[in-house]
């Protein structure tokens, strides 16, 4: 006989990714700022020169997950893959995806917008290619896209207006990580300057930030080129 609902254990969301920044670090801040209690299970990548991923390939097909991969989600019988895919889940449970049909649009908009910056910045750090050769064409390309996310946010607080949404957890990120590979790199645009500032002064955001649970470090996996 099933187990009255008043009787069952809520268990936390279990989120999984490599023991890295990289794609989990948006979801990590959507779900500290939204409150729900999660399990941070990371898989570390082995040392050079294999960079073995045994780690997490020995329980990859042991999960459930019907397209297995990093990072996952798990929430009761709830078992999905794909990063905006989990960031848009936690949104709608915590009302992070806007509340208008324009709104709403937005942030489906930039939350692919976001993502392709990001494959650009994978692109060129996973690359076969050293990336101190193509370095400085991507710093160009890179403002070209900075210059247009700050023409769109204009004086807005965020992304899809005064309320923030789950596409800016990712921009926060990814403006971040620009600001560790390139310092500096937002003098130019001071709005997205402002905008980064504002999202770590974000009382749970903040309170993450200066907890022994938030990682610094590592961005990227060891096989990366780069990785501070």
């Amino acid at each position: 006989m099933e187990e009255p609902a008043e009787k069952r254990v809520k268990m936390p969301i279990t989120l999984g990714y490599w023991k890295i920044r990289g794609l989990a670090q948006p979801i990590r801040l959507l779900l500290k700022y939204a409150g729900i209690e999660f399990d941070n299970v990371m898989y570390e990548q082995g040392d050079g020169p294999e960079y073995s991923f045994e780690e997490w390939k020995s329980v990859k097909f042991t999960l459930g997950l019907d397209f297995p991969n990093l990072p996952y989600l798990i929430d009761g019988d709830i078992k999905i893959s794909q990063t905006n895919a989990i960031l848009r889940y936690i949104a709608r449970k915590a009302d992070l995806c806007g509340k208008t049909e324009k709104e709403m649009a937005i942030v489906d908009m930039m939350a692919s917008e976001i993502m392709d910056m990001r494959n650009a910045f994978i692109g060129l750090l996973y690359g076969k290619e050293d990336y101190n050769n193509i370095k400085d064409a991507y710093i160009t390309k890179v403002k070209t896209r900075c210059e247009k996310i700050s023409k769109f946010l204009g004086d807005k607080k965020w992304l899809a207006g005064d309320e923030i949404t789950f596409p800016d957890f990712h921009l926060y990120e990814m403006l971040d990580q620009h600001c560790l590979f390139q310092p500096g790199i937002l003098d130019e645009f001071p709005s997205l300057k402002a905008y980064k500032q504002r999202f770590e002064a974000l009382p749970a955001i903040k309170a993450y930030m200066e907890s022994d649970e938030f990682m610094k470090a590592p961005v990227n996996n060891k096989i990366c080129q780069w990785n501070p």
